[in-house]
């Protein structure tokens, strides 16, 4: 896919990946061999379902999948050179214009396996980046994909490109040896990084400035989180009648959304706010370069922790969530459990009581059922709403 070779350019003469295939095997465009490694690691997804979500919301076609185990990653090529040889095989008889690994690889991996196997490879941290880089719409979301990107090319400047010859120095270029033009590449994206820094940095400020107004105001607030694609946004919409873009998709929404919700059993408004969806592996730059977007979370009185629970891997989609909130020191705001999507529970998996409790990470969580879709348990969602932030008022006093 055209999108996928142009998001991450070099500072330089473009790196064409097309250019690796024959005249007599041209391949289809979009069309992507999925590849997953299990060494033997928990909750490895065997079937890449959510890799070939993450591939079809980046606009690409899964045509084959390759799943092979292995004690450890080969150093040159992940997958050792016989499985590569057969991923070749796989990719020409599927005329295949990308192949995407689920899990991480590393520049020089990257580059030995472009090679051997003649068509465009990226991995799973590539994919999450591209297809943030399609989502997202503001300022802010757009300044913070760019720094995750920028920090991504960063790494993988390894002699991938054939412009990275040694650059000669002084007038008339009759000086000795200067810099490669790595270095150079390197120098300007770190120039790069800096200024996006910066600019995040100010948008980061007046965020901040927007929350202690809304502090000062004493407003309750709460933060969806969740997996992606567990109906964080369908719920948002319900709750608070807005039209916040929702899709049955990864990724739906990026950019945090904050309105007013009136709770009329206390009489009190409190703000709620929509925040970007989790996922299994999510790439650290991108965890640091949403820490504005995620603060939201981390400064809220109540997270609101959306989980599908007709996926049959919703448990280990939850440990994810626990595990960034965590990272990002939001672990010790209070959390009640919303369990979505309640209108497509197999019978196995209905509930017996609408609102219970459960322990999760040895702490008593309150769960509650519902449906965004159909409004289904909704009026329970409220009232606890509307008991949590009564006792914050209470607790804090009379509001000025």
């Amino acid at each position: 896919m055209a999108a996928l070779a142009a998001t991450l350019v070099p500072l330089g003469p473009r790196y064409d990946p097309g250019k690796l295939l024959s005249e007599a095997t041209p391949t289809n465009e979009g069309a992507a061999v999925l590849v997953g490694v299990d060494f033997g690691l928990p909750h490895f997804d065997a079937q890449l379902e959510e890799l070939g979500l993450l591939a079809q919301t980046a606009g690409l076609r899964p045509v084959e999948r390759l799943v092979c185990k292995r004690k450890a990653p080969d150093a040159a090529l992940f997958i050792g050179s016989g499985k590569a040889e057969e991923l070749r095989e796989l990719a020409l008889m599927h005329r295949a214009s990308e192949v995407i690994f689920d899990q991480a690889l590393s520049p020089a991996q990257q580059r030995n396996l472009e090679r051997v196997l003649g068509v465009a490879v990226y991995d799973r941290t590539f994919l999450i980046l591209e297809i943030f880089a399609q989502r997202a719409r503001s300022y802010e979301g757009k300044l913070q994909v760019e720094l995750a990107r920028l920090q991504y090319l960063s790494t993988h400047l390894v002699r991938r490109w054939s412009h990275l010859e040694r650059q000669r120095g002084g007038i008339g270029a009759r000086g000795g040896p200067g810099e490669t033009q790595i270095e150079l590449d390197r120098r300007m994206i770190g120039q790069a990084i800096k200024r996006t820094r910066e600019r995040l940095d100010k948008v980061q400020r007046q965020r901040g400035t927007q929350r202690r107004q809304r502090q000062r105001r004493e407003t309750f607030s709460i933060s969806l989180v969740g997996y992606t694609n567990a109906g964080k946004s369908s719920l948002f919409n319900a709750l608070v009648k807005a039209r916040a873009y929702a899709a049955d998709q990864l990724f739906a929404t990026l950019d945090t959304t904050t309105r007013h919700l009136y709770l009329g059993e206390v009489g009190r408004q409190v703000s709620i706010s929509d925040t970007v969806g989790f996922i299994r592996d999510l790439p650290h730059g991108l965890v640091d370069a949403f820490k504005a977007t995620l603060q939201e979370a981390v400064d809220a009185d109540l997270l609101l922790h959306v989980v599908d629970g007709a996926n049959p891997h919703h448990p280990e989609q939850m440990q994810q969530v626990e595990q960034v909130l965590r990272e990002i020191g939001a672990d010790t705001v209070p959390q009640v459990l919303v369990f979505n999507k309640l209108d497509v529970f197999d019978d196995a998996r209905r509930p017996l009581r609408m609102v219970d409790e459960i322990e999760m990470d040895g702490q008593q969580l309150r769960r509650i059922f519902v449906s965004a879709h159909t409004g289904q348990g909704l009026p329970a969602l409220r009232d606890e709403l509307a008991a949590r932030a009564g006792a914050c008022a209470d607790a804090a006093g009379p509001a000025v």
